[in-house]
């Protein structure tokens, strides 16, 4: 189908731009800007006036729930909400039920997302034989059924030896392998951030050198093994600092946070409020000052929604006993567009942690607007403004800590591959 998306503001954070041209679509593939080629006349003209067209969003971790978790959420559920978020492609850990460590498993997933024709879905392999640490899997397998990476999800390896040899298969191949950095012992037990809060309210705490342990041991085997490694999550002022000087080292390491950590800190959790038990947990607000500044001066690559939908009886227990996680995917341009505004980030710049830097990371040619790209589009109106109620959201998991929140930025119409997945009425 032909489209024309006219009188828009385009976006394009790889560039650092905005302009106001028309977008013409054909085959999949952005065909023209400003001015349309020779012969085009467009089936469907979506009207952007007064609205920013951006690449679509690229999320470095959204749990889909299948195979194994469907009565948490189904693969329609949350791919329509991330059509609703504006979120074109996204990467989903490995800890399904069973875990994504076997080709099979890897190519039912893909084919099942192919089949809805909407957000692409970048599946990571299992590290590890069902994510127990132990044997490793069978990368090249896993690779050539569609996985871009492999992680232990929130699974640690505690023998560093496995670990180890884990990092040199990959760096064999040239495959980037995704870590955690939590020490498996340091944060055992531990359901909130160690500190002032968490011994208030007689809660276990999970001390900031649960991470740094763990960085210091990745990136010791980064220089023995010469991987190439995703941090996922970072959650400390000293994380980031420590990925700071690995990154001016020249080891081969990226990161992300998640959207929670740019805004919560641990006294939002308040009076055990089971909504705010996320993984990593939430803390101090220096560590969320000092994540907002590794944003902004791009040591931190990435935000990324930590998508986790759940049941609503594994958040209806006492904090320390509820399922940590929250629904993300529809927030994660609010919340962007939020912390820009509040941290006085042109908006360009804050949209590039969700579009061209994960797509860089995943060493995709997503997340930019060009003559010639694939047409992955999100429009949306900046300047608008809606209330979060959890039972409006697509997806199946209501799990949110910003549940009531008045958040700018709606998103208007999502296009995934040339054809429009998503329009708001």
């Amino acid at each position: 189908m032909k489209i024309q998306i006219q009188n828009g503001t385009i976006i394009d954070p790889a560039a650092g731009t905005e302009e106001r041209k028309d977008v013409f679509i054909a085959a999949g593939r952005i065909v023209g800007l400003g001015e349309a080629p020779a012969e085009f006349n467009a089936a469907k003209i979506i009207d952007a006036s007064g609205l920013h067209i951006a690449p679509g969003f690229v999320d470095l971790s959204a749990r889909l729930r299948e195979p194994g978790f469907e009565h948490k959420a189904t693969l329609e559920s949350e791919m329509a909400a991330a059509m609703a978020g504006g979120v074109t492609s996204l990467v989903c850990p490995p800890d399904t039920d069973p875990p994504l460590d076997e080709p099979g498993l890897v190519e039912m997933l893909k084919f099942r997302a192919q089949k809805l024709h909407l957000a692409h879905v970048y599946p990571l392999g299992a590290l590890t034989m069902g994510l127990k640490g132990e044997a490793i899997t069978e990368m090249v397998e896993l690779t050539e059924a569609g996985c871009v990476g492999f992680s232990q999800a929130d699974n640690p390896i505690v023998d560093t030896r496995t670990l180890q040899r884990a990092l040199q298969y990959a760096t064999t191949y040239g495959y980037t392998v995704w870590l955690r950095p939590q020490d498996a012992f340091m944060s055992k037990g531990g359901v909130a951030a160690s500190g002032a809060v968490a011994s208030r309210l007689g809660l276990s705490g999970v001390p900031v050198s649960a991470e740094t342990i763990a960085l210091h041991t990745i990136f010791e085997l980064m220089r023995v093994t010469g991987a190439r490694v995703h941090l996922s999550h970072l959650s400390s002022a000293a994380g980031v600092e420590l990925v700071r000087a690995a990154k001016a080292e020249g080891l081969a390491v990226t990161c992300d946070v998640t959207i929670n950590h740019v805004h919560l800190t641990d006294i939002d959790i308040g009076y055990f409020d089971s909504q705010f038990r996320l993984d990593p947990p939430l803390r101090s607000q220096r560590d969320r000052d000092a994540i907002r500044a590794g944003l902004a001066d791009g040591v931190i690559d990435a935000i990324c929604s930590d998508h986790t939908p759940l049941d609503d009886d594994e958040k209806l227990l006492p904090f320390a006993e509820a399922t940590p996680g929250a629904t993300g995917l529809e927030l994660l341009l609010s919340l962007t567009v939020k912390w820009a505004r509040e941290a006085n980030v042109p908006l360009a710049k804050a949209l590039a942690r969700i579009t061209s830097a994960p797509a860089n990371v995943l060493k995709l040619p997503a997340g930019r607007i060009a003559t010639g790209a694939i047409a992955d589009l999100c429009v949306f109106d900046a300047s608008g403004e809606w209330r979060v109620d959890p039972l409006k959201l697509k997806s199946q998991g209501r799990n949110t800590p910003f549940r009531g929140y008045e958040l700018p930025a709606r998103v208007r119409a999502t296009v995934v591959g040339g054809h429009v997945a998503y329009e708001s009425r």
